[in-house]
């Protein structure tokens, strides 16, 4: 049973919780989340890419197998630790990944673009990337497309790659970003004691 307070006892006016100073930490997550896809980009557009392509067909889909395959495991492991609210910034390290296979796709269309027949349209880095964008948000504007067996094959790996790897990713971080708003607000509306 709860003691009735004191009608003539001050009472001390609640203040919301202040915003703390971001943690060299945060700083550090922020300027990850910012400039790891900058780097990305930057190495997509200035590293030489002629070692992959009809040339080097092995090589070529050797190494797009193990991109897909490392950058799938860490991702699923990254999943995990939002999902089981593990400590640190897997969020991150999720958004990082989910740049990286975009380039990991854009390069295997850029490589099967200099195989005569594959890709009507797709002509240079921004063209192998723009049709990775679009393939990924399934708009499909039909200026880039697949003729050959190959492309359309690595097309339909990317679409399910998409709707399996990444939207589980942004479905973890969206949850824990729901999880903390909704703490936060919990926070604020919280009487004083």
């Amino acid at each position: 049973m709860a003691v009735p307070r004191d009608p003539m006892e001050p009472v001390e006016p609640f203040e919301p919780p202040q915003p703390s100073q971001p943690s060299g930490r945060d700083l550090w997550g922020l300027g990850l989340m910012l400039l790891g896809p900058i780097a990305l980009l930057v190495a997509f557009f200035t590293l030489p890419m002629g070692v992959f392509g009809p040339e080097h067909p092995v090589l070529s889909w050797v190494t797009f197998g193990l991109a897909l395959a490392v950058v799938a495991v860490l991702l699923l492991r990254k999943i995990g630790q939002e999902l089981l609210d593990v400590p640190g910034r897997p969020g991150v390290v999720i958004l990082l990944l989910s740049c990286f296979s975009l380039v990991v796709f854009a390069t295997a269309y850029l490589a099967l673009a200099r195989d005569p027949g594959q890709f009507n349209g797709l002509q240079t880095r921004v063209d192998a990337l723009y049709f990775t964008v679009i393939t990924m948000s399934t708009v499909g504007y039909g200026d880039i497309y697949p003729s050959g067996q190959h492309a359309r094959e690595v097309v339909m790996v990317q679409i399910l790659y998409t709707l399996v790897f990444l939207t589980a990713g942004a479905t973890a971080i969206t949850r824990r970003l729901r999880m903390r708003f909704a703490d936060r607000a919990a926070t604020r509306r919280r009487p004083p004691r």
